[in-house]
């Protein structure tokens, strides 16, 4: 029994939902004749409360098509440090937007409404960058699956609006969030400018991610998404996998949450732990005390068939997803209880 707790990307599609992709009624996409991808665009859209949403293959290039729908060559982006389009996305920011990167020092991956405004560049004063979109990401990878305020948000919205900026959400574990906060889609759909949100990070789904915005924004969207290449065929088998994972699996993320903290609280009792990040979603970032390696670490749960990552200078990231079972949990807990360095 191999347990993969590098990431939830690593699900693979259940008989059920296999079900459904084999029925799914398909067309091309292309040409916006796929009666399952339209669904699905519908579906989401009306979850937030927006006007459109398109069909992506990835998140990267959902937030890549928002980033150059809000910017010109030569703009900045304002970002956490820590941000995923700034770390893992190739650099796709400058190379398909020509835009820098503004980054701010916050707090586990989540940014302020204060830092935002003392981050923008005098639009008047051409010797430095033109600033013209925020980006936030919620709930935050590097930052250990941390959340946002809705009211931390409306802040940082009111700062956009009195500097003409746009405000975009990368959203790729944004289902989480709204589980883990009790919060509903269309808090955030009043919000942004344009969100992306991920179908195969934690709700189970192989591919596809979403962007989500008004109609004349999503008609830009479409073009920018041909030219990266991302436009698909009968997509709609992949659809219908997204589909089913809206409408089944986003209420159980708790058993992954759940799951997740539990296996913090065994971790912070280990000695060889210097500390555990707090776990309020999926994701749980652990670091090891000085003297222990991260390496030694990962090759001894990996005999034990446990797979974790590292994300170097002695942390290390564990993800609770749909394959993450039960039996599976009680074997990892167990196994972390009694583990030496």
């Amino acid at each position: 029994m191999e347990i993969n707790l590098i990431s939830d990307t690593v699900t693979k599609p259940t008989h059920e939902m296999l079900q459904q992709m084999f029925r799914a009624k398909v067309g091309d996409d292309v040409y916006k004749q796929d009666p399952a991808v339209n669904e699905l665009e519908e579906t989401v859209a009306d979850l937030f409360g927006m006007e459109a949403a398109l069909f992506f293959p990835s998140g990267t290039m959902a937030n890549q098509t928002a980033i150059k729908l809000h910017t010109n060559p030569g703009e900045q982006v304002i970002c956490d440090k820590w941000s995923h389009i700034f770390h893992y996305e190739g650099g796709g920011a400058s190379f398909n937007s020509g835009v820098s990167c503004c980054l701010l020092d916050g707090n586990r991956g989540m940014i302020t409404a204060q830092q935002v405004e003392a981050a923008i560049n005098p639009p008047d004063f051409y010797h430095s960058p033109l600033t013209s979109l925020v980006s936030i990401e919620n709930t935050t990878n590097k930052g250990g699956g941390a959340c946002y305020e809705i009211e931390t948000l409306k802040e940082i919205k009111e700062v956009c609006r009195q500097h003409n900026l746009k405000y975009h959400l990368d959203g790729a574990r944004l289902w989480n969030a709204l589980v883990a906060k009790r919060q509903h889609p269309k808090q955030f759909g009043e919000l942004f400018d344009t969100i992306s949100v991920c179908l195969s990070k934690g709700l189970g789904a192989p591919v596809g991610s979403l962007l989500v915005s008004d109609k004349e924004t999503i008609k830009k969207a479409l073009r920018v998404r041909k030219i990266l290449g991302g436009g698909m065929r009968q997509a709609g088998y992949l659809a219908a996998a997204g589909l089913y994972a809206l409408q089944n699996n986003v209420g159980r993320l708790e058993n992954d949450h759940k799951r997740a903290k539990e296996l913090g609280a065994v971790l912070s009792q280990r000695p060889w732990v210097e500390k555990v990040e707090p776990v309020e979603t999926n994701i749980l970032i652990f670091s090891v005390k000085e003297g222990y390696s991260e390496t030694a670490l990962i090759e001894k749960l990996k005999q034990k068939n446990i797979a974790i990552s590292s994300l170097g200078k002695g942390k290390l990231r564990i993800v609770t997803h749909l394959d993450y079972k039960e039996v599976m949990h009680h074997y990892v807990v167990e196994t972390l209880s009694k583990l030496a360095l």
